[in-house]
């Protein structure tokens, strides 16, 4: 009998207490005395945001496909229950079996976004692991890091005691039959990272590598000091995107979820080689999966979780071939079986406005742009290539079908930004209000509602402008005020709202992303001192991060707010990606001068990502 980690008496008191006892719809359940390998899958968040994740989804499931491993979950928890186990030394515990953490062989924590570095040590320390990976013993579970973050590991290296570099479904079978029988053998802690990064690839062990710094803080060199490290990490790629694993019983939560859906991924990659965005060279070669799969694995999907919802999950679903044919499938399969569909990642047009007016209610919903920039110039800086005479065209199709609310994304402080530039937002959103009081008054549909948001730029890195520098706080909320009194100069300026986000938040995200190792005890300090749950806005104490950096003899305007010279040796350069970082270079100097690089499926940029032998570079060919 399963017996729960937490009393009801604790559960009563905490908020949500279905976070904490598993037993959900499709839970694997599994006898922990007869299996070889226990690997606890961690989202260092809340558990509505981490039961959300398809990733964790994806290798939940795999991972439980092999007999000899249970792949257990594990969230953070939120600060009242951290409280009470803390005072009542409760080790933090998985969910399925409700043991503790510290028992298994793994702990794997997904790396999402920069502003989680503190719930991992939460995570660590709540588990009764060891924070710091030195003082771990044969006793403590091998702490691997994957996701995003992961690109640029170094600010937690300390933390971990190796990180998984690209997509789980490719090497991750081998890391485990290869720790399953060195196990066996009784081989130490040592001996196995040695030979994980030896034999498997895209493992990195911080710990078998040494920076040295120059006099002015910027990296001198990155080496191996151990004979097993290589010297670069290969990035993982699945390419077999028809014959891999996919959740066909994803977990579906007793409680509401930020993705409360079926989530079904059409493809990774893209093809649009946006300057300013990480995923996007990240995950090249783009790599579409096979229609049918997707129909039948949809089936599948909605038949075993009983979700009124299904969400085709890519970076730019208009990019992917078949695209119409699968939707117009979806809609004419479950339509009638009251399952809504979302889309998100599409470019407004003919096809798009058909598909939503037959998906959504066009009274309730409203249609997102991203144009990122407000003027022609600098969109083609970043490579958005999406014109102003497209978005005029799209949001005025829109109205004529019935819509009457837009919602408008974009970026403030990217390079080469002028005021000019800024107050072109505040243009293109009057400007698309005039689109729609175009329309005879007796056709509208009420009043037009347009809601623009603007993010701070941060410049992450493979990305070709990962040697830009990086506005201060200070920059930004000064081009924050200057849109939004250009916002309230516009004739419909009554039809239009402006949100904006925290710049100190940015700011820190920044330092994070482009960070080194010498950040990981600032992460520690702020830790102790009490931040948890940064990205949280009414959790984040920034004055405890001033207070850690100054502490820390570190300005953190070093990692953002300086230009990088061509040749800098930056602490993510071990890792390759595929895309070369003389590509990532041209293709920011081809920004600066405000020149378009067509698609991938236009033409072939020389990226690099040919390397991986197949997706978008070999499209056509046999």
């Amino acid at each position: 009998m399963r017996k729960l980690a937490l009393s009801d008496e604790i559960l009563l008191t905490v908020d949500k207490p279905a976070r904490y006892i598993g037993n959900e719809t499709n839970m694997v359940i599994k006898d922990t005395q007869k299996v070889d390998v226990r690997f606890a899958m961690c989202f260092p968040d809340v558990y509505e945001i981490g039961m959300s994740h398809l990733g964790i989804q994806i290798l939940y499931d795999m991972f439980n496909q092999r007999e000899d491993t249970y792949c257990e979950r594990v969230y953070s928890p939120w600060p009242d229950l951290d409280k009470i186990m803390r005072e009542q030394n409760i080790p933090l515990f998985a969910l399925e079996s409700q043991e503790p953490i510290k028992c298994f062989d793994f702990l794997g924590i997904t790396l999402q976004y920069e502003m989680c570095y503190t719930n991992i040590l939460q995570v660590l320390e709540l588990g009764q692991i060891p924070i710091y990976a030195k003082d771990r013993t044969e006793e403590d579970p091998i702490v691997i890091g994957g996701g995003p973050c992961s690109y640029n590991p170094e600010p937690i290296a300390d933390f971990f005691d190796m990180f998984y570099i690209g997509e789980g479904e490719t090497a991750y079978s081998e890391l485990i039959d290869i720790y399953k029988v060195m196990k066996k053998e009784g081989k130490n802690r040592e001996e196995i990272l040695e030979t994980i990064a030896d034999k498997v690839p895209g493992i990195y062990v911080p710990k078998f590598y040494d920076a040295e710094y120059n006099e002015d803080g910027t990296l001198k060199s990155f080496e191996p000091n151990n004979a097993f490290a290589k010297k670069k990490i290969m990035k993982q790629v699945q390419m077999d995107m028809a014959n891999t694993f996919y959740p066909e019983k994803p977990l579906v939560s007793y409680i509401k979820l930020t993705q409360d859906r079926v989530v079904l991924e059409i493809q990774r990659g893209c093809i649009r080689g946006c300057r300013f965005c990480q995923a996007g060279m990240l995950y090249r070669p783009i790599r579409p999966r096979d229609i049918n799969f997707l129909k039948e694995t949809a089936r599948k999907m909605l038949q075993s979780t009983g979700h009124e919802e299904i969400s085709l999950s890519s970076l730019s679903s208009s990019d992917y071939n078949e695209l119409q044919e699968l939707v117009y499938f979806l809609i004419d399969e479950f339509r009638t079986k009251g399952v809504n569909i979302s889309l998100p990642s599409l470019r407004i047009d003919a096809f798009a406005l058909d598909v939503m007016s037959k998906v959504q209610d066009v009274k309730k919903s409203s249609l997102t742009f991203a144009p990122e920039a407000g003027s022609q110039r600098l969109r083609d800086v970043i490579n958005k290539g999406l014109t102003e005479e497209v978005i005029l065209k799209g949001a005025m199709d829109a109205f004529q079908s019935g819509w009457n609310r837009v919602k408008l994304y974009f970026m403030l402080g990217l390079p080469t930004e002028t005021n000019e530039d800024i107050e072109g937002i505040a243009i293109l959103s009057d400007k698309i209000a005039r689109e729609y009081y175009t329309i005879p008054k007796d056709q509208r549909n009420g009043k037009v509602s347009i809601v623009s948001s603007t993010s701070f730029f941060v410049p992450k890195p493979f990305t070709p402008f990962q040697w830009a520098r990086m506005c201060t706080s200070e920059e930004f909320l000064e081009k924050q005020r200057f849109l939004n009194g250009k916002m309230k100069e516009q004739l419909n300026q009554k039809s239009i709202k402006y949100n904006w986000h925290e710049a100190e938040l940015t700011q820190l995200e920044g330092v994070l992303a482009r960070g080194d190792r010498k950040l990981s005890k600032v992460i520690y300090d702020v830790y102790k001192a009490g931040c948890m749950f940064d990205s949280w806005s009414e959790f984040f104490k920034y004055d405890e991060w001033v207070k850690a950096f100054e502490e820390n003899g570190i300005d953190p305007l070093f990692y953002t707010s300086r230009e990088r010279e061509e040749e800098e040796l930056f602490p993510w350069d071990f890792i390759d990606i595929g895309v070369s970082k003389k590509f990532l270079w041209k293709e920011y100097q081809t920004g600066k001068n405000e020149t378009v690089t067509p698609n991938c499926r236009q033409k072939c940029a020389g990226c690099g990502a040919a390397v991986f032998g197949g997706g978008v570079c070999f499209e056509g060919k046999n």
